[in-house]
């Protein structure tokens, strides 16, 4: 249908750089809160064009629809952008009048909910994903309650009411699904509407979560060792949202310091770019990633400063729009900096992009808050080398402030479907990730991969890793590649340098085995692999293709070799580095094998540290936690959730879009 001349950002305002850079406040970044607000509207006048007539439901074109359909994508669209302009509009500047739109919208849509019309929204009863969606219209009418709640007609609120009540009972999926019943509840107790049924759904719904903290401000994602950017974005982001919004101190004092325990760790996953690590699912939510920064200023819970807080959000954001993210109409596309497939999962459709609208809530606080009015200050990366372990994850970051760039070592996060000697997800099962490489995806070789070779020349997966331990700059993990076979491996970083190691147990004899580097494009970093101990001297480059960085080609650098013995220990030294006229890898350590499973390396700087490869415990949680709290009634959803639904694992992935995952968010 022809937009209406109101609907479209003029041409000269969809100019970026309209809003000038403040460098003097923003040294890094050059932006502002007026960046923000331009951002957002300009975001939100691009979804215009889409919407229905009466604008209950926003159709946005894509590659594809979501196995969820094309009504629900559509119904995707309108509850993630009303949430990104009730953000917009949080303070009552909304010169474009989105929350008169959205009003219009919620009225339209509940009208005649299951539907065939052109305005109808799915029953959160008989589609799954609404409940997901239920979750940002009932926020963005909480954060607008006054504004836009309050002074709907009594009719069209009861008929939202009645939209929203269903997604109070059990959740239907075992992971953070559990937090969209909470946030409904929220803006119903806010609303004072079914007030104890909403009690008991927030009650139920945290204490489910609850059985999967693990502590050091780490979640899993349900019953596994799933840990990805959910962590920030959903486990720990609504629960601390409501108490705040709520008011509730107890629930603040206990999920708070969680928090900022998390903040702790999640700062070092940001590159001087702004880039954050991409690994897990969902990585088209992009600049989510930001949504926790803010919420720890929002309710005084961070370990950063302002201006630290600014800075990364700032910089995340920036990163995305100036490569791409959206496309010639404004329109946020499925992919990482532009559209990139191999990174959507099949729960995800056009609108689905727009969960990055958390990324705002920056504009929650006042234009006179500290975080919009402290000058910027430089991140992690910027500042020094880091090498941390991140609490119970078996995740090991480590960061170098000469080129500012992110490496994560990964020895105990999991694919929630990941099986021994299945097929591996790309977002998961590497070695390593980082903020300016891959993964590479199939039919490509793995990359940041250790693999025993099978005669037909094809390589085995990883699979599930057992994490064996963290320490200071290390980390190790087993894995199963083959039946009788098992992998011993252990990372060792220091600045730039990395040393990975792999004992293989109970392999035949002559077994060919191959360990993978970073992939990285010609004017990319510059990725180092050297053979030292039981690989062949040579080093060889594997042709691969597009990553999340671009389109190919990249370069893959490897080495081979073959077992001897019932062990056999095969070590290397790895670097990626984005500083001009990098010195060789084998230039930064030197290393010494001292026996069969042991070997001592002194780093270019005379530091030493030494490895001993032995199978430990390997506990999926750490010793001496706490007992958990769970009450009855949660104990009577979590049995009635696994009866009504057999199976809560993901779907094995697909060759040709390699990031699928359970129907989440």
């Amino acid at each position: 249908m022809p937009t209406p001349p109101e609907d479209r950002e003029p041409e000269e305002q969809r100019t970026r750089g309209r809003e000038p850079e403040d460098r003097e406040l923003s040294p890094y970044t050059g932006w502002t809160r007026a960046h923000w607000e331009r951002t957002a509207d300009r975001l939100l006048l691009a979804v215009r064009p889409h919407a229905s007539p009466r604008k209950g439901l926003i159709g946005l074109p894509g590659p594809r629809p979501s196995w969820s359909g094309v009504r629900s994508d559509a119904l995707e669209g309108y509850a993630r952008t009303f949430l990104l302009a009730a953000l917009r509009a949080a303070h009552g500047d909304d010169p474009h009048g989105h929350l008169d739109r959205y009003a219009e919208g919620l009225a339209a849509g509940t009208e005649r909910p299951g539907g065939a019309g052109p305005e109808d929204w799915p029953r959160t009863t008989d589609t799954r994903q609404a409940v997901v969606e239920s979750a940002s219209v009932a926020l963005a009418l909480r954060l607008t309650r006054t504004r836009l709640w309050d002074r709907l007609d009594d009719r069209v609120r009861q008929r939202a009411v009645d939209w929203l009540l269903p997604a109070l009972a059990p959740s239907p999926v075992d992971n953070n699904w559990w937090l969209f019943g909470l946030t409904v509840a929220g803006f119903l107790q806010d609303a004072g509407i079914e007030t104890d049924r909403a009690a008991a759904t927030v009650e139920r719904s945290l204490d489910r979560v609850e059985q999967w903290y693990l502590g050091d401000g780490w979640y899993s994602d349900g019953d596994n060792r799933a840990f990805d950017h959910y962590n920030a974005w959903a486990l720990h982001f609504y629960p601390v949202l409501h108490a705040h919004l709520a008011g509730d101190r107890d629930l603040l004092d206990r999920y708070g310091p969680r928090l900022r325990a998390q903040l702790d760790d999640h700062v070092h996953l940001f590159d001087g770019n702004g880039a954050p690590v991409p690994y897990g699912r969902s990585l088209t939510y992009r600049f989510a990633a930001a949504a926790a920064p803010w919420l720890g200023a929002l309710t005084g819970h961070t370990p950063l400063t302002p201006g630290a807080t600014r800075r990364l959000a700032s910089g995340t954001l920036r990163y995305f729009l100036d490569r791409g993210a959206t496309d010639a109409t404004g329109l946020l596309t499925l992919g990482w900096h532009g559209p990139y497939e191999p990174v959507v999962q099949s729960y995800s459709g056009p609108g689905s992009p727009y969960w990055a609208a958390k990324g705002f809530l920056g504009l929650l606080l006042p234009a006179d808050h500290s975080v919009w009015t402290a000058t910027e200050e430089p991140l992690p990366a910027e500042r020094a080398d880091t090498a941390r372990a991140l609490g119970p994850t078996g995740l090991l970051v480590q960061t170098t402030a000469a080129d500012g760039l992110v490496r994560l070592h990964n020895h105990g996060s999991n694919h929630v479907g990941s099986a021994e000697q299945g097929e591996d997800d790309p977002g998961y099962a590497r070695q390593a990730y980082s903020t300016r490489t891959g993964p590479t995806t199939a039919p490509d070789p793995a990359d940041n991969h250790f693999a025993l070779l099978r005669p037909d020349g094809t390589a085995t997966t990883r699979g599930p890793a057992t994490p064996l331990g963290t320490g200071p700059g290390r980390a190790a993990s087993a894995h199963r590649p083959l039946p009788g076979v098992r992998v011993l491996s252990a990372t060792l970083v220091h600045g730039r340098a990395e040393l990975r190691a792999h004992l293989v147990l109970g392999a035949p004899e002559g077994t060919p085995v191959r360990q993978t580097g970073w992939a990285t494009h010609a004017d990319g970093p510059v990725s180092q692999l050297h053979p030292v101990h039981g690989y062949e001297s040579a080093t060889t480059e594997l042709p691969t293709g597009a990553t999340l960085q671009g389109p190919g080609p990249t370069r893959t650098p490897a080495v081979h070799g073959t077992t001897s013995g019932p062990e056999a220990l095969f070590v290397a030294l790895v670097s990626l580095t984005a500083e001009p006229g990098p010195a060789t890898v084998s230039d930064l350590a030197r290393v010494h094998v001292t026996g069969p499973r042991t070997l001592e390396v002194t780093w270019q700087d005379g530091t030493t540290a030494r490895l001993a490869l032995y199978e430990g415990p390997g506990a999926d949680r750490p010793p001496n936690r706490p007992p958990r709290r769970v009450t009855a009634a949660t104990r009577a959803a979590t049995a009635k959730v696994a009866a009504a639904v057999p199976t809560m694992t993901m779907p094995t992935p697909i060759t040709k879009r390699p990031l699928p995952s359970s129907d989440q968010s």
